[in-house]
């Protein structure tokens, strides 16, 4: 039976395997209806979401991240986040030429700016850019969370994997580790609300390195399809074949508000489409 593998995204830090699983499974099968995919399939998932929580964090007690609260690093990202989220959408707008320097108060104009969007509405979704922040932060700069989440992902890759479903910072996560593997019998991935396009802040930070801007195209891939939807601030470069060749197959889809939810994105029938070429291709 074909397995398809699940790379979970940010904030997943109090929640588990089988916690994600349990909503990840029913909705992946019911995109995969949507496409008309009725045969067989076993779904897998790799969890590194502990390695982002605090030793001696209360369970359910989730301190609220502030702007305030990010370090000088952090708040660069976040700037350049909101610089790049003005580049392709209009209705933000773009911080002043002169403003790369890192002020708190910049920090927190960066974070209204953002969080005043009109798919950013909710404090879940608010949440979630602080969140985005720190976790794409400490997964560049922290080698040993870097390499472990990787190997989460690949102890869960067996002889029968042939498709890995990612979502956001997930999908950082399972590039790398598809570029450190080329033996995998992995032939599709499918991305959805992925970062891995932005400047700066991802894009120039994968390892292998981009060459002559372009990334690296993961030797044991067949096809790489990306899903991005409209208001997803994390998926900013909407277009991943500008950053890794047109090989990549770019689908948008609409998830409305929440527009970064990865159920959202699993139900959707351009997802299931994706996922079920990548199963009948093997």
């Amino acid at each position: 039976m074909p397995h398809v593998l699940a790379v979970h995204g940010i904030a997943q830090q109090f929640k588990g395997e089988e916690t994600l699983l349990k909503d990840w499974r029913p909705a992946l099968l019911d995109g995969l209806r949507l496409a008309q995919y009725d045969g067989a399939v076993e779904v897998d998932f790799a969890f590194y979401g502990d390695l982002f929580r605090k030793s001696g964090t209360m369970a359910g007690a989730e301190p609220q991240l502030r702007p305030e609260d990010l370090s000088e690093y952090e708040g660069k990202l976040l700037i350049e986040l909101w610089r790049e989220a003005a580049r392709v959408d209009p209705t933000i707008i773009p911080p002043d030429a002169k403003t790369m320097l890192y002020v708190p108060d910049l920090v927190r104009r960066a974070f209204l700016a953002l969080s005043t969007k009109r798919f950013v509405a909710s404090l879940t979704e608010k949440t979630v850019i602080l969140r985005f922040v720190n976790q794409v932060y400490r997964y560049f700069n922290e080698p040993k969370l870097r390499a472990e989440a990787q190997r989460r992902v690949a102890v869960k890759v067996n002889p029968d994997t042939h498709t890995i479903v990612a979502h956001s910072l997930g999908s950082v996560v399972a590039y790398e580790a598809l570029c450190a593997n080329p033996g995998w019998p992995v032939r599709t991935l499918v991305t959805i609300g992925s970062p891995l396009g932005i400047p700066n802040l991802v894009f120039d930070r994968l390892v292998p390195s981009p060459t002559h801007f372009l990334g690296a195209w993961p030797a044991c891939l067949a096809r790489w399809t990306n899903i991005s939807a409209k208001g997803d601030f994390v998926a900013l470069q909407r277009r991943l074949e500008k950053c890794f060749g047109d090989q990549v197959v770019d689908v948008a889809v609409d998830n409305e508000f929440d527009a970064h939810d990865a159920l959202r994105y699993l139900t959707a029938r351009e997802t299931g489409q994706a996922i079920r070429d990548g199963l009948a291709s093997n």
